[in-house]
């Protein structure tokens, strides 16, 4: 059984009134933690929706606060870094970590990236040391899986596609999964969805089979 993080990224609801408004990539999200939650496979579960409630932006008060000593810290400065606290104690209890995504402009949400920001905090997620050479700094956790969901409007962001070199979404939250401490990526994309054809439905449908697919892996 898994400790499992879920963070939705998309600004539109699951649900709409018009299901053309419903968001993909939370709903293939939601199936793949269905399909979990049926064969018991989640200890606890933790949910955020960054998407509709994001993390506050990082400031100058902020970064000033991280790089003060933790004894030295004013009471206002650990109210500012309480927020941070909270986002990395969660990731830091996850095994699992989940997180759905549209693409925005062809890279990830502004309030996803408010919540990576949070999170990857020196003397938190990472450490730094000039003794490591061009490389000084280190993640901290380890021993994460993660699942990567992902809805775009085009296609051919893939290794090797035609819009692999525009794609600022995947490669960018690969990277940052080493500030997660994680180990193993698992990936799901729906594509065309601004083409609306059966290309979409196919993309669709296989998005949720390999949601499935995913899913059977933790028991294995």
């Amino acid at each position: 059984m898994t400790t499992l993080l879920h963070i939705d990224a998309s600004v539109r609801a699951a649900k709409n009134d018009n299901s053309s408004h419903d968001s993909i990539s939370k709903n293939i999200a939601k199936h793949f933690i269905s399909c979990l939650q049926n064969t018991n496979a989640i200890a606890e579960y933790i949910y955020r929706d960054v998407g509709i409630h994001p993390p506050s932006f990082i400031t100058q008060a902020w970064i000033g606060a991280v790089f003060t000593p933790a004894n030295k810290q004013t009471i206002e400065q650990q109210a500012l870094l309480a927020e941070s606290d909270e986002l990395i104690s969660e990731v830091a209890k996850a095994d699992t970590i989940v997180i759905s995504t549209p693409m925005y402009n062809y890279g990830m949400p502004a309030q996803l990236k408010a919540w990576f920001d949070q999170i990857v905090r020196i003397n938190k997620t990472f450490d730094f040391d000039l003794g490591r050479g061009d490389f000084p700094l280190k993640p901290l956790l380890n021993g994460k899986r993660l699942v990567i969901i992902t809805s775009t409007g085009e296609f051919g962001f893939e290794q090797g596609g035609i819009r692999e070199h525009m794609s600022h979404l995947v490669p960018h939250l690969r990277t940052m999964s080493l500030y997660l401490g994680v180990e193993k990526i698992d990936e799901i994309a729906s594509e065309y969805q601004e083409f609306n054809d059966e290309r979409h439905q196919r993309s669709l449908t296989n998005a949720y089979a390999k949601a499935e697919q995913i899913a059977l892996s933790f028991y294995k």
